[in-house]
């Protein structure tokens, strides 16, 4: 072990890292102390260059303990920062702010989608949906806009089986969203001119160009983020057949894209040569140019991690070494959290390190089981073994977030994972012949239409595998998701089996045997503490939504309008009816729950006068106006109300 931590320095200097992002994140208030912690580990490293030579050795840990708890508080002061820019203080509304629009405006159905930073009172990252109009489309990164502020924090529906979406905007470094009316905001004039600003501008230009390839729906969404990694146009339907078949990889920019480019940009400088000055020239044009790509596909998490192996890689190139090992990994790793502790937590970036440390080391023994001299098979069984390589380590991921497996994704793959690559190439002399067609010349015309020709069969062949792929019987594993606990033992089990398979030693063997057993009794435990079925009324914005909630699925039963819902223990009604005119009772008929859906006119008055309620829950589906007056009225005569709208979902056991 010790010899494996020695050839990967930054590993050690990551674990202090990761140790204060978690720390950070699970008690806030440690994050005012790291100015003291720095100063304690700069302390120590300097005092252990004053201890006399003879006892170095005694305190040669002065220094690396004093490192530690340097690097340990550098997450805090960024998680500190990145709380401070998350928190709308004073609250957004009624005061004029200046935005900088940050990247391509998204055109929703009833609105316009600009991310914008404020520069007033303090930065803050903004989403604005502005009200559809020819000036809203025509904003471009980098413009400055003056808005009346209408801005409020990001929340969640409040129901049980949601995704939570306001912990995921605050992870992307966003402060809140609003409406905006087109009279409310306005351009100034000013634009913002900055590296990150032009290399969106530059991928919109090509996102454009795209749009003269004769590319439609799908296969347009698909190239677009393919190489661009932009998803916005990509269906919900598509995106669910890539993840059924296992190759939803190829939509989220990763290695394997930044790996292509990287081989035609090397290509591009090849005139260069391969030794002396033109050489070292040649590597650093690769490293700029490889990073000028990063910045106009956002920076993701998986894409920064590609790009700092490469970047490793073409300076290992100039002093003949090879770039790509666990310490480049670790290293890639080590700079994106500094600058952006946050990312630990994002999806993509733990999906990314996990199938490139899988590839790292289970691919090498894979191969080791299988070996020839035809090109065409060793062709095929190194796929075989990268692909098996990264699911090995991807999929407990997918379980623990997901709850999917897709079960033949290492047949899709044999097949997708080629035809990206041949897409990707084919897109640059699309490119190059597409420009030159202002030419006219008949040569230029009849190439370009070949290539477009090729990459527009070639997107429809591989979106048909892929839906053919999700077609095929069982071809998706669900609803398995499995606990954090569950997550940490699956991958021990994993990598102690692997051991023991190709050590033949008895330790790793009954390492994951008794991983094993410890893992059948946290199903077990689940199974015997599953919490009862719920009947829930659900925060579905618009409409109503009442499902027995169980096992994480909605189940619906057959309610009927104006009805009462069974019930072992309590008695609830279901309203959707705005007069009784027929109706009359002496004495009001106890309730101990009161539904209200569908109606913005409920005469409360004559409710009252037929129920008496203990609890009345007003579903999403009455308007706003409707659900304060009745609020109103029943804080008025004591009876307690549930507005699943602002409160969240309204859950009861059975």
């Amino acid at each position: 072990m010790n010899a494996v931590i020695g050839k990967t320095p930054f590993f050690r200097l990551l674990l202090p890292l990761i140790a204060g992002i978690i720390t950070g994140m699970a008690f806030p208030g440690i994050l005012s102390a790291s100015l003291l912690i720095a100063l304690i580990g700069s302390s120590c490293m300097l005092l252990s260059c004053f201890i006399p030579h003879n006892d170095q050795y005694k305190f040669r840990w002065l220094f690396g303990a004093g490192a530690c708890f340097f690097i340990f508080s550098l997450p805090l002061y960024q998680i500190r920062q990145h709380t401070e820019s998350t928190q709308l203080t004073p609250p957004g509304y009624g005061q004029y702010d200046l935005g900088i629009v940050l990247d391509i405006p998204q055109v929703k159905p009833r609105s316009i989608a600009v991310n914008v930073k404020t520069s007033s009172p303090g930065e803050k990252k903004l989403v604005l949906y502005l009200e559809q109009t020819d000036e809203a489309r025509g904003l471009n990164p980098g413009d400055e806009i003056i808005f009346l502020s209408r801005v409020e924090p990001f929340r969640n529906f409040g129901n049980p089986d949601d995704f939570d979406y306001a912990r995921y905007m605050k992870n992307k470094g966003f402060a809140g969203s609003g409406y905006i009316p087109a009279v409310d905001w306005q351009k100034t004039g000013r634009e913002m001119k900055s590296i990150p600003v032009m290399a969106q501008r530059l991928r919109g230009k090509a996102l454009d160009f795209y749009r003269s390839f004769d590319l439609e729906g799908d296969a347009y969404a698909f190239i677009c983020a393919l190489t661009f990694g932009y998803k916005v146009h990509l269906s919900n339907d598509l995106q669910e057949a890539f993840r059924a078949s296992g190759t939803a990889h190829v939509l989220a920019l990763s290695g394997l894209h930044v790996g292509i480019i990287y081989a035609v940009i090397s290509l591009l400088f090849s005139f260069f040569g391969k030794s002396g000055y033109g050489f070292i020239i040649r590597q650093w044009l690769v490293i700029i140019a490889l990073w000028g790509f990063v910045f106009m596909v956002g920076m993701s998490p998986s894409v920064v991690r590609a790009a700092i192996m490469l970047t490793l890689f073409s300076i290992g190139n100039l002093h003949h070494r090879n770039g790509f090992s666990y310490n480049s990994l670790a290293a890639a790793a080590f700079f994106i959290l500094i600058f952006r502790p946050s990312s630990l937590f994002d999806v993509g970036f733990q999906m990314s390190f996990s199938a490139v440390f899988s590839i790292l080391y289970f691919n090498p023994k894979l191969l080791q089981l299988y070996r020839t001299r035809n090109r065409a098979a060793k062709y095929t069984w190194n796929l075989f073994c990268i692909t098996t390589s990264a699911q090995l380590g991807v999929f407990p991921l997918v379980l623990y977030h997901f709850g999917t497996f897709p079960t033949w994704f290492f047949i899709t793959n044999m097949l997708v994972v080629p035809l990206v690559g041949i897409i990707i190439y084919a897109v640059f002399p699309l490119i190059i012949f597409g420009l030159l067609r202002s030419l006219q010349w008949d040569l230029i015309t009849v190439l370009y239409t070949f290539f477009e020709w090729i990459e527009k069969n070639l997107i429809e062949l591989l979106l048909r595998i892929v839906y053919i792929s999700e077609s095929i019987p069982l071809a998706q594993i669900s609803d398995k998701k499995i606990s954090f606990l569950q997550l940490i033992l699956l991958l021990l089990f994993i990598y102690a089996v692997t051991r023991f398979l190709f050590s033949r030693r008895p330790r790793p063997l009954i390492i994951s045997l008794t991983v094993l057993l410890f893992f059948q009794f946290t199903i077990t435990y689940k199974n015997i503490t599953c919490p009862a079925p719920q009947l829930t009324v659900f925060n579905s914005p618009g409409q109503s939504d009442i499902a027995v909630f169980h096992n994480n699925k909605r189940h619906y039963p057959n309610i009927p309008e104006n009805s009462f819902i069974p019930h072992p223990e309590k008695s609830i009604l279901l309203i959707s009816e705005t007069n009784f005119p027929a109706h009359y009772a002496g004495k009001p008929f106890p309730l101990d729950i009161l539904i209200l859906s569908r109606q913005a006119s409920f005469d409360t008055d004559k409710i009252f006068a037929l129920f008496s309620p203990a609890m009345i829950v007003l579903d999403s589906s009455i308007p706003r106006y409707a659900a304060a007056g009745i609020e109103k009225k029943c804080v008025t005569l004591g009876i307690g109300i549930h507005d699943v709208t602002k409160n969240g979902a309204f859950s009861l056991n059975f």
